[in-house]
């Protein structure tokens, strides 16, 4: 018998300065909140982003 597969989640990054959701990635179910430095267009800069569920 095969084990069942773990879903994965849509998860938006949001700039935590601009509030736009820049970036989208799947990540695992249960895991901790992502907090990554990406670049964030408007601003032209690199900024915090926060993940936000859809």
């Amino acid at each position: 018998m095969a084990k069942p597969k773990k879903k994965k989640e849509i998860v938006h990054l949001v700039c935590t300065e601009s509030g736009e959701k820049n970036y989208t990635i799947r990540k695992k179910t249960g895991t901790a909140k992502l907090e990554l430095s990406k670049y964030c267009p408007r601003l032209r800069k690199h900024t915090i982003h926060k993940e936000k569920k859809k």
